[in-house]
């Protein structure tokens, strides 16, 4: 089986290739946005690994939060593939896939959502979520979590607050972490329809407030 999993949501993204159980990542670095770069990076990974688009059984799409145009670049892509091709569309939220680089049974990703508030959901180690995700000054979440929890944060040095905690640094890109769980979903049967894809903005009104549009 192969699926292609793209992230845009930050301007730390990328496209991970899955086929088998083996991922070929390519992180991409732009923070003028994606829109331009991403099916020339695509085009070079696909050539990489000798694959054809025709050949994908599946896409997967990092659904946010993060950038809200970042967030539509990703997904507009995966479903126009899903669409062209009949295949299968995953969306997957960004602090799902950070928790999969945790190893506590209590783990808590969070993102930076500007305005002095983070992102963040917690999970157990199943990956399933134990709270909805939500947008929040960081001291209250901190103050909400469980004893013990594990933060997974990819800029810890942003938080001080977070120091007093046990912390993991997560990948600045997720498209490994989302090809990896969007491949155990077909597996496991899911064939979710392009068009039931959606994007995680979590607060979709202040969407674009929050991050620098890209």
């Amino acid at each position: 089986m192969i699926l292609l999993a793209i992230d845009s949501s930050t301007e730390h993204g990328g496209i991970a290739l899955w086929r088998d159980g083996d991922v070929t990542e390519t992180i991409v670095h732009s923070p003028g946005g994606f829109a331009h770069v991403l099916f020339v990076e695509l085009e070079r990974l696909l050539a990489q690994c000798g694959v054809a688009l025709p050949q994908i059984d599946a896409f997967a799409a990092a659904s946010g939060p993060g950038s809200f145009t970042g967030v539509r670049v990703a997904l507009s892509a995966a479903k126009g593939f899903g669409e062209a091709f009949g295949k299968p569309v995953f969306a997957i939220s960004n602090l799902r896939a950070m928790a999969a680089h945790g190893s506590a049974p209590l783990r808590a990703p969070l993102l930076d959502a500007r305005r002095g508030e983070i992102y963040a959901g917690l999970y157990d180690a199943a990956l399933h979520s134990l709270r909805d995700e939500v947008v929040m000054p960081l001291q209250p979440w901190l103050e909400a979590t469980p004893h013990g929890v594990e933060f997974l944060c990819p800029y810890p040095e942003r938080f001080p607050a977070l120091a007093a905690h046990r912390v993991t640094p997560a990948p600045l890109a997720v498209a490994q972490a989302v090809a990896h769980l969007a491949a155990e979903q077909y597996r496991a049967g899911a064939r979710p329809h392009p068009a039931a894809s959606d994007a995680n903005y979590v607060r979709r009104s202040d969407a674009e407030l929050n991050w620098r549009e890209a």
